[in-house]
């Protein structure tokens, strides 16, 4: 009954731990004479990257730091002029943070085996994605869409990007589909168009952490990161959350049973 999977990129896809953006928002910033942690800089991940950018410039934490720096509050073509900054460095980066999340082919041939369309939307901008679309592809990841930030009107939290996907890669009723996502407004992206969302504790932003760091960890530092990443996506309004995509397949037949039982999102 599942007629499409709908996946965001980084964090969910490629770039375990959604390490690309958080450099450049760093950088980007260093280069107006504002400094801004990485903690501080995976904040608003999931938004189209204007809208992040806008995030941390208002914050009540950064604009005192903006303002010390330039003599002023900061402003709409500050906002613009941070983001001409980061693209490039996020560009830049990307062949260094574009391999596939370990099970994420599996589970793509699995679920075109049963008939699924794959879908992508994401935070990131058309031209950071024409540098990574050819790289995952080379590496065997190739959705049948790709809608990014900055081709609507709106991005995330809005469900306009989904829209777009449904009508793209052909598919309904949206509860029908179902969305996964690393992030709260991916969460909120997916809820937003009727589907059923599941979010990703360990591979993406709420976790912040590379395959290697992850490994690392202790039994039960591994545990409490699992805790408060689940708590965080599952606050946002996810139907499940899992460690991985390599996760998801039992899900996919949850949900399933839950639709043969006349259940929806």
């Amino acid at each position: 009954m599942l007629k499409a999977l709908i996946l965001d990129w980084a964090g969910t896809a490629v770039d375990f731990g959604s390490r690309a953006p958080m450099g450049a928002f760093v950088e980007a910033f260093a280069r107006f004479g504002v400094a801004v942690s990485i903690e501080e800089a995976r904040g608003p991940m999931g938004l189209p990257k204007r809208d992040h950018v806008a995030s941390l410039i208002y914050s009540p934490a950064i604009a005192p730091r903006w303002q010390e720096a330039h003599g002023s509050a900061p402003t709409e073509a500050d906002v613009d002029r941070v983001l001409a900054v980061f693209e490039p460095l996020n560009v830049e980066v990307i062949p260094r943070h574009a391999d596939l999340i370990p099970g994420l082919l599996d589970v793509v041939t699995e679920a075109r085996r049963r008939g699924m369309k794959i879908g992508s939307t994401t935070g990131y901008t058309r031209p950071i994605m024409e540098k990574l679309m050819p790289l995952a592809a080379s590496a065997g990841y190739a959705p049948d869409n790709v809608v990014c930030a900055g081709d609507l009107a709106a991005g995330r939290p809005s469900p306009l990007m989904m829209y777009r996907t449904f009508a793209d890669i052909g598919v309904w009723p949206p509860s029908a589909c179902v969305k996964l996502d690393d992030t709260e407004p991916g969460i909120a992206e997916g809820l937003a168009a009727g589907t059923w969302t599941v979010g990703l504790a360990l591979s993406g932003n709420a976790a912040g952490l590379s395959k290697a760091e992850l490994d690392r960890l202790s039994p039960d530092e591994r545990a409490a990161l699992r805790k408060r990443a689940t708590d965080k996506l599952a606050g946002a309004g996810a139907h499940f959350v899992i460690d991985t995509v390599a996760d998801l397949l039992p899900v996919l037949d949850a949900i399933e049973a839950r639709l043969a039982a006349g259940l929806r999102p």
